[in-house]
């Protein structure tokens, strides 16, 4: 080992270091694998959690993933490679051979085999599915049936499962058989001879119980349960209620399918968030992260929205011309349009943003909308009242009471209406069965631009002397 090699290294930090930071460990190990130095970064990959590993790993190009992933202890690899995203699992599957490939997937859990399976173009997936085994491909067919964010696509079928009839000292003889290939032995769930499920007991309930009990004498049957064609976050939001390890997911007939873990929930939320996120902004939905995002996708999930909303502020561009000849009259009002305009927006993105949030979390129903109405005008009056109170003063100054006059009325109307306007447009969307986050930000803005321009314009007309 040179020089060279061995100043890289001594700045690769350690997780027990003081001040360790991961970035500076990806730009020690980019240096360490110049340097060919790979008995150095097994070492330094050794006092990592799989998840910090692929936190660095994913932040190298492909070439250097690559030559990095075997370097992970073999135990660990596999771990490791399921922390880095779909876009990157799929180019590594890409540069491996047949057999390579097919190992991988065999070493996959059934989820993320199926997630992967997914990312992966036709070709490759006619190249990879023949070579399993018949029970895998049967698997992924199962778990790759279901749409796009229902319960079903992101489940697992590694679950534990026992019999009714077992004694104690039997169910926990089974579950330690088959816990190297579940999931989660914590809980496992009872099914009858047709695998409905009728039970769950917990592996805490079978070690304190008698060995001699029977497994239905110990079993919870009240078992929180949801459909594979049941909503992702309704799943989640379940788990998060009642406060699940996991959640048994069950077809028509009550036959147990599979099971989605606390930490696949964790990985929806997260989803869920940032989705909601994108569509509150007017950003259609990224299957993949912002740095792997390429510039032709990112301009199609952003184009729509934003020349739609360019017709929409014509709107406000003819309300502007139809004023015209009273605002050359009247050149003070010009200064108090971006003022009032964006408040009645920001007023309607704040109140939308809080409605699209209770709605998304369950937190109020659509059956809700004319109680919270009637509070969120009370409290829209009070914001108004508050901002006008703020602006007169400068509207005094600026031209004098009659401009101050208008300045406030225009601004209580503007942000009253523009609340009412948030709150009500997610429960409508709600209604159509369209996504309420559609209804916030941008739209809302571009509406509120609209309505706030003829409001301070008749306003203004109704309040100063006419034009001779």
């Amino acid at each position: 080992m040179n020089s060279t090699t061995r100043s890289s290294l001594a700045t690769l930090p350690r997780p027990g270091d003081v001040g360790y930071r991961l970035h500076r460990g990806v730009r020690g190990v980019r240096d360490a694998l110049a340097a060919e130095d790979f008995a150095g970064i097994q070492a330094y990959f050794d006092g990592l959690a799989p998840a910090d590993i692929g936190d660095i790993l994913r932040k190298m190009d492909q070439p250097q993933m690559a030559a990095l992933l075997p370097l992970v202890d073999e135990d660990e690899r596999y771990d490791v490679f399921v922390y880095l995203p779909l876009s990157l699992q799929e180019k590594h599957v890409n540069t491996l051979s047949r057999s390579e490939s097919v190992e991988l997937f065999h070493k996959l859990a059934p989820d993320e085999r199926a997630d992967l399976f997914m990312q992966l173009s036709e070709e490759e997936q006619q190249r990879v599915l023949p070579a399993l085994a018949h029970a895998e491909r049967e698997d992924i067919r199962r778990l790759t049936s279901y749409k796009e964010g229902t319960a079903g696509a992101v489940m697992t079928s590694e679950y534990a499962s026992l019999k009714a009839d077992l004694t104690v000292e039997a169910a926990i003889r089974e579950l330690r058989r088959v816990a190297p290939d579940r999931e989660t032995i914590y809980n496992a769930y009872v099914v009858d001879d047709e695998r409905r499920l009728i039970g769950v007991v917990s592996l805490r309930d079978l070690i304190i119980a008698a060995p001699e009990s029977l497994v239905r004498d110990i079993m919870e049957q009240r078992v929180i349960r949801a459909r594979g064609i049941d909503a992702r976050r309704d799943v989640a939001r379940k788990i998060a209620k009642y406060d699940l390890m996991a959640l048994p997911i069950v077809d028509a007939n009550e036959h147990i399918i599979g099971i989605v873990t606390a930490d696949d929930a964790m990985d929806v939320a997260a989803a869920e968030s940032t989705a909601t996120m994108h569509r509150a902004m007017a950003v259609g939905d990224l299957s993949i992260g912002l740095k792997e995002a390429t510039v032709g996708l990112l301009f199609r999930k952003r184009v729509f929205w934003l020349v739609l909303l360019v017709f929409g502020n014509i709107f406000s561009g003819a309300g502007i011309a139809y004023f015209e000849d009273f605002i050359a009259a009247n050149v003070t009002l010009v200064f108090f349009l971006p003022l009032l305009i964006d408040s009645g927006g920001n007023a309607g993105s704040q109140s939308a943003t809080l409605m699209v949030r209770a709605l998304g979390t369950g937190d109020v129903e659509s059956s809700d909308w004319a109680k919270l109405f009637l509070r969120e005008w009370g409290v829209a009056l009070l914001l108004g009242l508050a901002m006008a109170f703020a602006v007169s003063w400068l509207g005094w100054w600026r031209g004098g009471l009659d401009i101050a006059y208008v300045v406030s009325m225009t601004m209580v109307a503007v942000v009253m209406l523009g609340s009412l306007i948030g709150l009500t447009l997610p429960f409508i969307f709600t209604r159509l069965n369209l996504d309420p986050a559609s209804a916030s930000g941008p739209l809302i803005t571009s509406i509120c631009d609209g309505l706030g321009v003829l409001i301070y314009f008749t306003v203004a007309t109704r309040v100063l002397p006419p034009l001779l």
